[in-house]
């Protein structure tokens, strides 16, 4: 009979900064964005069985599924943590020697997100709203244990996309 796994306990360091932001961006569409929506979704699913390709025209149905239930639901709230070791997104822990860099994109009122690069190659840039924290503070806290990559600043190019066509 299989032992039950038992939790390892990880050391996360002090709490030096904590704010709360949404699992997703709420977007407001209008009813001519979903005619256009369903109108692309259905010439990309035409498309995908006239070429014999059904895989992807049931990945275009799911996608057009989900993003339709999470217009029906509100987004629920992640905590997010800044430690003396590292960073809690939710359940998630990101030591700072597993993160690059960081770097701050703040272009209120559209764009205020913490960008972490990981030394991985395979790990993708964790891109975190700021929402209401002060960028200032952000990166007061950060300095002393990650780099700030100062070249990085504009938005993440799936963060525009996301932004623009309110995907």
């Amino acid at each position: 009979m299989p032992e039950n796994p038992q939790k390892q306990k990880i050391d996360i360091g002090a709490p030096l900064l904590a704010w709360e932001v949404d699992e997703y961006p709420k977007y407001i569409r209008s009813r001519s964005w979903y005619i256009i929506m369903v109108v692309f979704g259905a010439a990309l699913i035409i498309y995908s069985i006239a070429t014999a390709n059904f895989l992807f025209a049931i990945i275009v149905l799911m996608t057009g599924v989900i993003m339709l239930l999470s217009t029906f639901k509100n987004p629920g709230r992640v905590s997010i943590l800044i430690t003396t070791t590292g960073l809690v997104v939710s359940d998630m822990y990101y030591d700072f020697e597993a993160i690059s860099d960081f770097s701050i994109v703040y272009e209120p009122p559209e764009i205020k997100n913490l960008y972490f690069d990981f030394v991985s190659p395979w790990q993708p840039i964790l891109s975190i709203p700021l929402e209401e924290m002060n960028p200032n503070d952000v990166r007061e806290y950060l300095l002393p244990f990650c780099a700030e990559n100062l070249e990085r600043t504009e938005e993440e190019l799936t963060d525009m996309v996301r932004r623009l066509y309110k995907l």
